[in-house]
């Protein structure tokens, strides 16, 4: 075998660079589709995580305008009785977030927001519970 000018042995140095390369799949990032902010009750668009609304509200999720790492639910109580809400964000490698617990009347709508950390990724997914 040669050696290269290094005084490395160059199968080895390709050896290295070729396993170095390897990503398994499970680690490989999300498509920037998958980061898009959703709807409810309209379909969640093609990539975007779909979003659970609780029975009697209808929401509209999504990211603030000026600020990636804030996320809100805006929500309307379509039912007969109180309801109470809440936006929860996946806030990737930053801890998730719950916002303002949120209490409507029938027929009142109301809004509820949260601010994922910025060592973290972003906002990876918006959810409403209940």
């Amino acid at each position: 075998m040669k050696l290269t000018p290094t005084g490395m042995k160059a199968t080895a140095a390709a050896a290295v660079m070729v396993a170095a390369l390897a990503v398994p799949a499970a680690t490989a990032s999300r498509p920037a589709a998958a980061y898009a902010s959703v709807s409810q009750p309209a379909p969640a668009r093609a990539g975007a995580p779909a979003a659970a609304v609780p029975p009697g509200l209808s929401c509209d999720t999504g990211k603030h305008a000026n600020d990636a790492y804030t996320g809100y639910a805006l929500c309307r109580n379509n039912g007969s009785a109180r309801q109470t809400f809440w936006v929860h964000l996946v806030c990737g490698w930053a801890p998730d977030v719950d916002g303002e617990h949120v209490t409507l009347d029938p027929g009142r709508s109301g809004r509820s927001t949260a601010h994922c950390g910025r060592i973290g990724t972003g906002i990876g997914e918006i959810q409403v519970r209940p």
